[in-house]
């Protein structure tokens, strides 16, 4: 699968919080492309 690079922006306090993941082995990125993911398969199709 291509990969592209996506810029957002976040307040601090989430930041701070993707930041802590990191000492749990998780990435930023990885979190939230699982969670985008995760959202995309629980929604049903759309016409």
């Amino acid at each position: 699968m291509a990969m592209v690079k996506l810029l957002i922006m976040v307040p601090k306090s989430i930041k701070a919080k993707l930041e802590a993941l990191r000492k749990e082995g998780t990435t930023a990125s990885g979190f939230i492309r699982s969670l985008l993911e995760r959202e995309f398969k629980a929604r049903k199709p759309s016409r």
